[in-house]
């Protein structure tokens, strides 16, 4: 009975050893596995023919027919084969060119490459290394034949690979044309999996009762136009928004990017983009397409033009200017030899020597004084309000009445477009049209919808918006002097910034104001209805009302500022 002495090891420059056997060498091979989806790699799911285990028993069986020894196991968990840039094949192949490894060994050919030319650059690598690919279960070798077999297997594999992907593509567009959801669904939505009265598995979408809501308050929040994305995200924190836990990562707030993603996606309107052209779902909606187009409105808006937010040392600092030269006033500090700092408004054509003006510097109290005292001339009585909301009243009425057509006209086309939109989205599902030609309609269809939404938005911001804008104007004015006295400095810079285009100060420190419209019109017409001192809030024992136009101030927002709608335009033409 012969007996087997220890092999003799001698280690290869990659650490793999050299085994000897009654100085007869030992086979050495490497083993290769590879699953599709994540799915796979984390339930050792069989959908796609074989999981990891599975090839792992499969290559070893094959390594003791060959009499090998498996040195190294090398796993792409979750990795399509379509492509080679995957970590394990690219660690197995850069091991294998710096190893003394015989075979490599897979389980299928298709586990390797389901794409003809990676997997002649992948044979290529395994000859350069001395290398024998081997199949666990099918016939290949470097005989004639073997390679045959080979290149036929490998061909079927990518054809197999490519009208799988045709017929996942088939399938997600029938889904689509169903008004089904092709993709995750968002947040706000749940992917629910049900079983029919046949024991089929149904996959549909259902709402999340625990976030649909909040995602519904976050578009109708955005869309009243005094937030941020960055506020909105702040507020649907604080509000408990966080995202569907999986089982390999726990629920996390929303970020910056992802909210603003949420806020341009159709689907919460019941639309679903797929491909880049536009499907009616038939999921349920969480908002209606008016507030949605809204919501985009605003985006595309703040993204042209973003507000820049600056801190001021005070509150009338950048809006005087001096009655002399006409060059805007800057703030300025004095200390005298005791210590005490006093506050001035001087004038910058005469502190850069730029005009010849001598203007003495304004006391920052005076200024205040003067620039307080001025809304005392602006406020209306009760009387005077009442009288002029009624004409804005008439003369929008007024104005209203004569476009009843032109609506009824943006109305039509809109039905019409949106037939067309149907018919179009039928004729793609019939194959009468391609996806391109599909989505070059939509987008004129688009943009014609686009436009006609925007005069309709128009005729109503005219009738409703600039209705209630000369209203709450108007409101504005009856309580303007004690509003402002009870505001504080930012609130005070809002209304100068509303009420005035102009605040010049004389050089006998009296302010010349000028100002802004619709609020310069609306004095006008106090005037004309009889109130010649400007001040019928101190004639009138009427108690002032707290007004606010701004849900955040008592004051209107530089943008919230328009010009003269036509009743007030042709009213001042007249005088």
């Amino acid at each position: 009975m012969s007996t087997t002495t220890a092999p003799t090891l001698t280690r290869a420059s990659s650490g793999v050893t050299d085994e000897r056997v009654d100085d007869m060498p030992v086979l050495l091979a490497v083993s290769y596995l590879r699953v599709s989806t994540r799915e796979q790699a984390e339930r050792g799911g069989t959908d796609e023919g074989f999981s990891i285990p599975a090839q792992r028993e499969a290559n070893q069986r094959k390594a003791d027919e060959l009499g090998a020894r498996i040195v190294r196991e090398f796993v792409d968990a979750g990795e399509s084969a379509r492509s080679a840039d995957r970590d394990g094949l690219k660690e197995m192949l850069a091991f294998l060119a710096a190893s003394r490894v015989q075979f490599c060994l897979v389980h299928k050919l298709d586990r390797l490459a389901r794409n003809r030319a990676d997997d002649v650059k992948i044979h290529e690598s395994l000859l350069a290394a001395g290398v024998t690919l081997v199949s666990a279960t099918e016939s290949i070798d470097q005989t004639p034949s073997g390679m045959l077999v080979h290149g036929i297997m490998s061909s079927i594999a990518e054809f197999y690979s490519r009208n799988l992907a045709t017929e996942v593509t088939k399938g997600l567009s029938q889904k689509v044309a169903q008004g089904g959801t092709p993709m995750r669904a968002p947040i706000g939505y749940l992917n629910v999996r049900r079983t029919d009265e046949q024991g089929r598995e149904v996959r549909t979408v259902e709402v999340d009762p625990e976030r649909a809501p909040l995602i519904a308050w976050a578009f109708e929040h955005y869309a009243k136009g005094e937030t941020s994305v960055t506020g909105l995200l702040r507020d649907l924190t604080a509000r408990g928004l966080l995202t569907v836990p999986t089982p390999k990562r726990p629920s996390k707030a929303l970020g910056k990017n992802t909210l603003y993603k949420l806020l341009t996606n159709p689907y919460y309107a019941g639309v679903i983009r797929y491909k880049g052209a536009l499907y009616p779902g038939a999921h349920e909606p969480l908002i209606d397409p008016a507030l949605f187009d809204t919501v985009q409105s605003l985006l595309r808006a703040r993204t042209a033009k973003m507000t820049r937010h600056v801190q001021h040392a005070h509150h009338l600092k950048g809006l005087l200017h001096c009655g002399t030269c006409g060059s805007r006033m800057l703030l300025d500090f004095a200390t005298n030899p005791r210590g005490t700092t006093y506050a001035y408004f001087v004038c910058s054509g005469r502190a850069s020597k730029k005009t010849s003006c001598t203007r003495r510097a304004v006391p920052v109290a005076v200024a205040e004084r003067l620039v307080a005292d001025s809304y005392a001339s602006i406020t209306i009585n009760g009387a005077t309000y009442r009288h002029l909301a009624t004409e804005v009243d008439a003369a929008f009425d007024s104005r209203m009445a004569g476009r009843d057509q032109e609506i009824a006209d943006l109305m039509a086309n809109r039905a019409k477009l949106e037939s067309e939109s149907d018919k179009l989205l039928a004729a793609h599902f019939a194959d009468a049209i391609d996806l391109s030609t599909l989505k070059r309609h939509q987008d004129r269809i688009r943009a014609g919808l686009a436009d006609v939404n925007q005069r309709l938005a128009e005729h109503d911001e005219h009738h409703t918006g600039g209705r209630a804008f000369l209203h709450d104007s108007l409101r504005l004015l009856t309580d303007a002097h004690h509003a402002y006295a009870r505001s504080h400095d930012a609130d005070r810079r809002v209304a100068n910034q509303a009420f005035y285009t102009r605040l010049d100060i004389t050089d006998d420190e009296q302010l010349r104001a000028r100002l802004a419209e619709p609020f310069a019109t609306i004095i006008r017409q106090a005037h004309e209805h009889g109130s010649d001192d400007g001040k019928g809030a101190e004639h009138e024992q009427d108690e002032p009302s707290h007004v606010a136009c701004s849900r955040k101030t008592l004051w209107v927002e530089p943008r919230r500022i328009e010009l003269l709608t036509s009743c007030l335009q042709s009213r001042r033409s007249t005088n």
